[in-house]
C-alpha cells in the first residue's frame, strides 16, 4: 500500500483544535485524515483511535450503532489528555460500503443481526483494512499507541500491520434501545469486550453528553 501524505491544517471542533493531516491511497484512490493535538512525536505512548468512517452514525446521528458515540468519546478524551491522535479511515459499513451497508440494514431490519447480514450479502463479517495506519501513524512521528477500543480483533490487526499498540482503552458509551442487539451481537459474535447483560441506557438523541465498529 502506497500512503501518500498531502497536507495538513488546522481543525476547530467543540473538543478544541485539532490539526487535521490527509493522505491519500494512491493504489485505491481513497483519502484518510489524522487529526492530532499537542505533541504526539515525544516518543511516548499516544492516545489514539482507529475510527472507520461510518456516515450514517458519525454525520446522520444513528443511534442503530456506536459509531458516532465513540467517535465523539474519542475526540473528547484526546482534547482532556492535550495529546493524541484520530485517525479517520475511509471503510464504511465494516469495508463493504455506503451502498451495501443500506442492503445490510434493510437484512437486519427483517431480524438478522450485523454478522448474519454481512454473510447474506457474501461479506465476511469484518472487512477493514489497517495496513494504511503504520504510514499515517510514522509520518507524524508516532512510535506507539494507547488503542481506544473495544475489539481485541482490531488491536491484532493493527499490530500485525506494524502499529504497536501498547495498550488498549476501553470505549464503551452510547448504549441505547436501538442498538442493544447490534452491540450484544459484536460481543457474542465477534469478541468485542461489551458486557452481554447491561441494559440499554435512555438516549433521547444522539448527541448527549456521552458519544460502527469499536
Amino acid at each position: 500500500m502506497s500512503i501518500n501524505y498531502i497536507a495538513s491544517s488546522k481543525l476547530p471542533t467543540p473538543f478544541g483544535v485539532f490539526t487535521m493531516h490527509g493522505f491519500e491511497d494512491s493504489e485505491t484512490g481513497k483519502e484518510h485524515v489524522a487529526l492530532t493535538m499537542g505533541d504526539v512525536a515525544s516518543g511516548e505512548p499516544v492516545l489514539a483511535r482507529a475510527h472507520s468512517e461510518c456516515l450514517t452514525g458519525d454525520a446522520l446521528f444513528s443511534m442503530r450503532c456506536d459509531c458516532g458515540y465513540q467517535l465523539e468519546e474519542a475526540l473528547r478524551s484526546v482534547s482532556e489528555a492535550g495529546r493524541g491522535v484520530v485517525l479517520y479511515l475511509r471503510q464504511e459499513g465494516r469495508g463493504i460500503g455506503l451502498l451495501n451497508k443500506i442492503r445490510a440494514y434493510n437484512l437486519q431490519d427483517q431480524g438478522a443481526d450485523t454478522v448474519e447480514a454481512n454473510e447474506r450479502l457474501g461479506f465476511g463479517a469484518d472487512m477493514r483494512d489497517y495496513s494504511m495506519c503504520q504510514p499515517m501513524l510514522g509520518h507524524l512521528g508516532i512510535s506507539a499507541i494507547r488503542l481506544m477500543t473495544n475489539n481485541p480483533r482490531k488491536v491484532k490487526a493493527l499490530s500485525e500491520a506494524g502499529v504497536t499498540v501498547a495498550e488498549r482503552v476501553p470505549l464503551q458509551v452510547g448504549r441505547n434501545p436501538h442498538n442493544d442487539g447490534y452491540l450484544k451481537t459484536k460481543a457474542a459474535k465477534l469478541g468485542h469486550y461489551l458486557p452481554l447483560d447491561t441494559q440499554a441506557d435512555t438516549l433521547p438523541t444522539h448527541q448527549d453528553d456521552e458519544p460502527e465498529g469499536a
